[in-house]
């Protein structure tokens, strides 16, 4: 093993991520707590009223951080996919069943932001765009890894359930490049990116508690995954400790 993975590899031991994990949880639950609701205070007080879409553009402040912690959770989750198949790390399962549940509740809150915005935007709730056919796809995604798992699962060897889940996180992962270029490869509805790469369209005024927002949920979402690791963890700790005081 190189060098230089060292530091890092060690965290793959769960002792070692239970340490790091308990010392940086009161941190990410305050920071959640903290930007999170001054990104949405500044978003429904301070910023402007968009002159195009009124007062209905304040949905983007939970949506669009939502979209995107649904995209790179599942994104994550294939990670440690790959990781727990190639390596056979057994944390690296336990943290990609810890992704799936928050990543479904940010796929929903994206499909059901998304409706409450397009209702005053387009006139519907609902209509088969790209963007939103494929964030679609990505919920249903989560809810089958969710179910999936929890169906090939065996009370004295989660394996299956962890090998199950791994393939169907790894082929889900296509989908992820057409949710994000999609209003670019089609002609949808659904409007351009907020942010990119080449900078901001948005007046600092609604930028700035965009980003709070960002940040903040993106603290709940690293809290909550870690959170339900830990308690994966220990349930599966307890498992192993009854069998084998069984045998």
């Amino acid at each position: 093993m190189s060098t230089a993975l060292h530091p890092f590899w060690r965290y793959a031991s769960p002792p070692q991520f239970l340490q790091l994990s308990g010392t940086l949880l009161p941190l990410l639950w305050a920071v959640a707590a903290l930007l999170g609701l001054s990104g949405l205070a500044l978003g429904l007080f301070w910023a402007p009223t968009d002159a195009q879409q009124g007062e209905a553009y304040r949905i983007l402040f939970l949506h669009v951080p939502a979209a995107w912690i649904a995209m790179v959770c599942y994104g994550a989750m294939a990670l440690w996919a790959l990781l727990g198949l190639s390596l056979g790390t057994h944390l690296s399962f336990v943290l990609m069943r810890a992704l799936a549940p928050t990543g479904a509740l940010f796929a929903f809150l994206t499909l059901w932001t998304g409706a409450l915005w397009g209702r005053p935007t387009w006139g519907v709730w609902w209509v088969w765009d790209a963007r939103l056919s494929s964030a679609l796809l990505l919920f249903l995604l989560y809810l089958g890894f969710i179910g999936l798992t929890a169906a090939v699962d065996r009370p004295q060897d989660p394996r299956r359930g962890d090998r199950a889940g791994a393939l169907l996180a790894l082929v889900g992962v296509l989908n992820l490049p057409v949710l994000y270029f999609s209003v670019q490869w089609w002609s949808t509805l659904h409007q351009g990116a907020s942010l990119s790469p080449a900078g901001s369209r948005m007046a600092p005024s609604m930028l700035v508690p965009l980003l709070l927002c960002t940040a903040g949920l993106w603290a709940y979402a690293a809290a909550a995954v870690l959170s339900r690791a830990r308690l994966l963890l220990a349930e599966r700790q307890a498992v192993q400790a009854r069998w084998r005081a069984a045998a």
